[in-house]
């Protein structure tokens, strides 16, 4: 049985990548645990699956991807100012249903620290 991710990890993934630290990433092995994601998620612009397409994801408000019914509670988190970036992805990521409790994803989270980084510069990369 996994354990779950301390306050402590969590703050520590959250400050590798919000201090810069992605620079240093692996995109080949970011590719690799977004096979975990891609399931429900395309990189293709207004590709929505079962989630929302990951296309143009930094800069944009949560809640806001066209054509895609979002929970209520992740439109409320966007109209509240959330904005999708390295440090706010990072944290929604390792337990999204804390992140945003209501939210619609199904998903465990992201544990390791260094498969955060990865996953952050490739999606940095390949949502352009």
């Amino acid at each position: 049985m996994k354990k779950p991710v301390s306050a402590f990890a969590a703050t520590a993934i959250i400050l590798f990548v919000s201090i810069g630290y992605a620079n240093a990433a692996d995109i080949k092995k970011g590719k690799r645990v977004f096979n975990k994601c891609k399931a429900c998620h395309s990189l293709v612009e207004n590709k929505n699956r079962i989630g929302p397409s990951l296309h143009g994801i930094f800069g944009r408000t949560a809640g806001t991807t066209p054509k895609y019914k979002f929970s209520k509670a992740m439109k409320k988190a966007g109209a509240g100012g959330l904005v999708w970036n390295e440090e706010t992805l990072a944290k929604y990521l390792v337990k999204p249903r804390a992140f945003v409790k209501g939210t619609k994803m199904v998903f465990a989270g992201i544990k390791k620290t260094k498969d955060m980084e990865n996953l952050i510069a490739f999606l940095k990369k390949a949502s352009k």
